[in-house]
Order: structure tokens, then sequence, then C-alpha cells
């Protein structure tokens, strides 16, 4: 047994999967970017994109069930060719669509249309942001990054963004520790891009790095592993179990595949079909056919549930 799973015991706790709400499909590896923090071990070099007929089959199972919500995620999403028509096979099933947008992908020549697309079909836009200090930005996520944020986020926002169409950014902290309180960062975060550079955004979401990828390497590297994961093991928030997305999102791999969260996926511990134990497709299952099932959990699990906890919509409850 993981040591998440005896923290659930320990205090009484299941996880089964609940009514679906969120579709989060990932889209691909590939990335213009290469951040320290990535879960997902995103790179420029990488190959694994998904192909047409599964976008097709993707864009089908959305038109029959229509989820609440389509989570479109990557890697950088947007460098995917299906990217444009999942989000308006999406929009057109009366889906709301999230795009988890890196910002700098924006400042590409190929991509400078996107802000207009965005707003055109009403994307909710959550952006990476991991300070509004420009020397922090650039440790965790490669020089020059900041200021190519700043300009991404004013275009966004002069076309209706962080006032009248969402905009919310995402905090992750630099290095092996929990973040701050997400209401305090928030207001602190408004107060300094609103005087620093007039930006407007929508929310704060604090987001605790998961010791996966990326991430991990550099925890064991400087030999800090076992620290954190007693850090977040000695954190753990049972109040926070109640709201963790896993119970209501499935993620979808760039092959199809289904997952209880995206963190599950960069691991390859899928959803298996309860017959023969094999990996489940998306276009295999309903979402009524999910409901009821015991989700698959690690000691990554631990991320999601210490202090305030951490989600895809940020902090979970008060630490």
């Amino acid at each position: 047994m993981n040591r998440f799973a005896q923290a659930l015991t320990h205090h009484g706790l299941a996880l089964r999967r609940e009514s679906l709400r969120t579709l989060q499909i990932n889209v691909g590896r590939q990335c213009n970017q290469t951040c320290r923090h990535c879960h997902v071990d995103a790179a420029p070099w990488r190959t694994e994109m998904m192909d047409a007929p599964t976008a097709r089959r993707i864009a089908d199972w959305i038109h029959e069930h229509r989820p609440a919500v389509v989570d479109i995620t990557g890697g950088a999403p947007e460098l995917s060719e299906h990217f444009r028509f999942l989000v308006e096979t999406a929009r057109a099933s009366d889906c709301h669509v999230i795009d988890r947008n890196n910002l700098t992908i924006i400042e590409t020549e190929s991509f400078a249309w996107l802000p207009e697309f965005f707003a055109a079909n009403a994307v909710e836009v959550i952006a990476s942001l991991p300070c509004y200090l420009e020397e922090n930005v650039n440790a965790q996520r490669g020089d020059g990054v900041f200021e190519k944020s700043i300009r991404a986020l004013r275009r966004l926002n002069s076309v209706g963004y962080g006032t009248r169409l969402p905009l919310n950014l995402v905090y992750n902290p630099l290095g092996p520790k929990l973040p701050p309180p997400q209401a305090e960062l928030e207001a602190d975060y408004k107060v300094e891009l609103r005087a620093r550079y007039g930006i407007e955004f929508t929310h704060l979401f604090t987001i605790t790095n998961q010791p996966i990828a990326r991430f991990a390497e550099d925890l064991r590297s400087r030999g800090e592993w076992d620290a954190y994961l007693e850090l977040l093991a000695n954190a753990f928030n049972p109040a926070t179990v109640d709201g963790l997305m896993c119970r209501s999102t499935l993620s979808v791999g760039w092959l199809g595949e289904l997952y209880d969260c995206d963190f599950n996926q960069m691991l390859g511990m899928g959803v298996n079909a309860e017959s023969n134990g094999g990996p489940l497709r998306l276009w295999d299952v309903s979402p009524a056919e999910l409901a009821g099932r015991a989700i698959r959990t690690g000691d990554h699990c631990l991320a999601c549930t210490a202090g305030a906890g951490s989600s895809c919509g940020g902090a979970l409850a008060a630490a």
C-alpha cells in the first residue's frame, strides 16, 4: 500500500469516481518550452502527438456524451494540428472549453492568431505564470520567458480576457515547498501585475509541484526526494479529498487511453478494463460506466492533498 493510500485508510477515507464533469485531453508532449517543474517532461524535441483518427474518435465521443467541460492540455496543446478542431467540436457540443496555455506560444509568429480564436470561441484560458517577478519566472521556465509572457497577457487583455472573459493564472513554487495561501497570493499578483504592467486577470491557481518526471529528477539529483515526500505526507489534509479532481475528471492521452488524472497519465497508471485488466480507450466506455470505479493512486497523490490541496483548479481547502 502506497503512502497516500495509507493516509486515506488512517482517516477512514476512500477514493472513487463520481459523475464525470471534465474530460481532460492531453494532445501530446511537444512544447516550445522546457520548464524545470514540468510533470509532462514536455520539450520541443518530443514527437508524441495525437493523430487524426484518434482526434476524430475523441471528437465523436465528445459530441455523443457532451461533458460539461473539455480541458485541453499538452505540452503546448496549440502545437497539435487538431487543436482547433477539438475546440470547435467541443464548443459545438455545448461544452465549456479550457486551454492550458504557456503564454509564450502566443508570441510565436505561427500562433499569433490564438487570442482572437480563444475569444471567438469563449475559451477559458489557464496560463502558467509562476511568479510576478522576472528573475523567478526565468529561473523556472527559461531566459526571456517572463517578458514574452507579459506581452502575451497584454494581448489577451486586449481581446477581453481578464475582464469579460476568464483568464486564470497558475503559480507553482520554485523548488520543493508548498504554495502559500492562494487568496493572499492572488491579491499580491493582482496588485503587482496591475501596477507594474497594467495586466488584469480573473483568478490565480496555486498548484503543488508533483514529484514526477523532470521535477522528480531534480529532487533526486539534489538529494531532496525523501525530504519532499516527507513534507507532502506530513501536510496531508483530509479536507481536500472530497474536492480531488480525479473524482470528476477523466484524463485521455494522445493515443486515446484513459487515466484518472494527468499525473497518473505521465506515470503510465491507466484506467484498466475490469474484464481483462487491459488499458481502456475513451471510445470503449460511457461516463456512466466509469462512475463508482476505484481511483488508482501512488505516493505522488500526496501532492494533491498537502496543505490547502492542489488541483487543476488550484487550492481545495483551507491549509
